[in-house]
């Protein structure tokens, strides 16, 4: 006899909450979606500019390689004091102050010169969006249970594709059409373009962003008591329960381990995936945005599958483990391609879909035993160490590009980290959260 588990059928009851969290959706996930898409285009357009940019500036790979990663280390410096305003004051008042500081510096990259300003542009960057993707992620948890997490998580994440998808023709198109346009040069151009919908949605969100379910005037009292109920309830029951605890747990330190690995998957893709495409023989910079489309059309389909599996099952290793590969054989691929346009972008289908798929069904783990202030701190902690991944993943490849001439070699090292990310999931992550046990330096 199969062994197999299937759902029970849903009660009027079930209905009725099901309804009421689509209404929360659809109320709040609207403006997270397009903040996270302008913060990603914001922060990976440097890809594209970089295309016109190393030639008008005389910048090596290596000097973009840093430049693109050292953004993290000002993110890793602030991201957790950030989180923990954010916990402190609420989303609106902080979230607003995030968008708006990182788009004035976004815009002012535009005036670079010298490696150094381009250093310094690119780590104030990150020191002033500090914070807001964690900080989505702990807002998430304020009006949604862990259950139901992993689906709005990859809603949420769905503003990485879609950022692909309007952010590639976008920044080509503007690239080559307001190339020398009032003496500044295309690349130029794109910095100031598109810091601006960063600086409108701030005040936007100032306006119309709710901190928590008890100031929703949109809910009913009923339902936002039955919502707040929820919430307290997960939250009183979860492992960690301090802020210090966070900073002793082996298991906050091993989902750290985890994330880096897979972002230094994902910042191989945010930040090469134009130059990949264009070492096939594409030069024009509106064609490469063009191309870099269908990738994320492809993951934004995988994501939102994969996640609400992933929720209806209530498994969330397999879910990261098998993108995880997927992403680790496209980055092959890629090394394959040589001047085949046809097999590198096969290539980056499998891995932005793949990278793009197990990040979004990453924040499930550590979300379904963190709570309370401990998940401002631990979210924060984890993300802001994975993140380094970020830092070292264009540095490293850009160093061996300038080194080798070729991508191939930092390629197959972000492939190693998936594969390696994948083995501490299967052989150190527990199948049911409810395994984990606070330890002497838990409590």
């Amino acid at each position: 006899m199969s062994s197999t588990a299937y759902p029970a059928p849903k009660t009027s009851s079930d209905r009725i909450r099901d309804a009421l969290y689509r209404k929360i959706a659809w109320h709040i996930m609207p403006i997270l979606v397009i903040g996270y898409i302008i913060a990603y285009i914001d922060r990976v357009n440097v890809s594209f500019a970089k295309l016109q940019m190393l030639g008008d500036l005389k910048f090596s790979d290596s000097v973009y390689g840093v430049g693109a990663g050292i953004f993290f280390l000002g993110y890793f410096a602030f991201e957790i004091p950030s989180n923990i305003m954010l916990h402190k004051v609420g989303a609106r008042v902080w979230i607003c102050r995030v968008i708006v500081t990182w788009g004035i510096i976004s815009a002012l990259t535009a005036l670079v010169r010298t490696p150094m300003q381009f250093y310094t542009a690119r780590l104030l960057l990150g020191v002033a969006e500090a914070g807001f993707f964690p900080g989505m992620i702990l807002y998430l948890t304020y009006w949604f249970p862990a259950h139901r997490r992993a689906a709005m998580v990859a809603l949420l994440m769905a503003g990485n594709p879609v950022s692909g998808i309007i952010g590639g023709p976008l920044s080509g198109y503007i690239m080559q059409h307001f190339a020398c346009s009032k003496g500044m040069a295309g690349w130029q151009w794109l910095f100031i373009l598109e810091a601006i919908p960063a600086i409108l949605l701030g005040v936007v969100i100032f306006f119309f962003l709710d901190n928590r379910v008890v100031e929703a005037k949109w809910l009913s009292e009923p339902e936002r008591a039955a919502v707040a109920s929820e919430i307290h309830e997960e939250a009183v029951s979860k492992t960690h329960v301090s802020i210090r605890s966070v900073f002793t747990s082996p298991h906050v330190w091993l989902f750290g381990a985890i994330f880096f690995g897979m972002e230094m998957g994902s910042y191989a893709i945010g930040f090469w995936q134009p130059t990949i495409i264009r070492q096939t023989g594409v030069k024009d910079a509106f064609h490469i945005g063009m191309l870099t489309t269908v990738p994320y059309t492809c993951a934004l389909i995988c994501m939102m599958f994969v996640g609400r599996h992933s929720d209806r099952t209530r498994e969330r290793r397999w879910h990261i483990i098998v993108p995880n590969i997927v992403t680790a054989i496209g980055f092959i691929l890629c090394t394959q391609a040589g001047s085949n346009t046809s097999i590198a972008m096969f290539g980056l289908v499998l891995a932005v879909a793949g990278v793009i798929t197990g990040l979004a069904m990453f924040w499930a783990l550590p979300t379904s035993f963190l709570g309370g202030s401990a998940a401002a701190a631990g979210i924060a902690l984890i993300n802001c160490t994975g993140n380094l991944g970020g830092f070292f993943s264009p540095a490293i490849i850009g160093f061996l590009k300038t080194r080798t001439g070729t991508l191939n070699s930092g390629l197959f090292l972000v492939a190693a980290c998936m594969i390696a990310s994948s083995v501490l999931i299967l052989t150190l992550t527990p199948a049911k959260s409810s395994t984990f046990q606070p330890t002497g330096a838990e409590i």
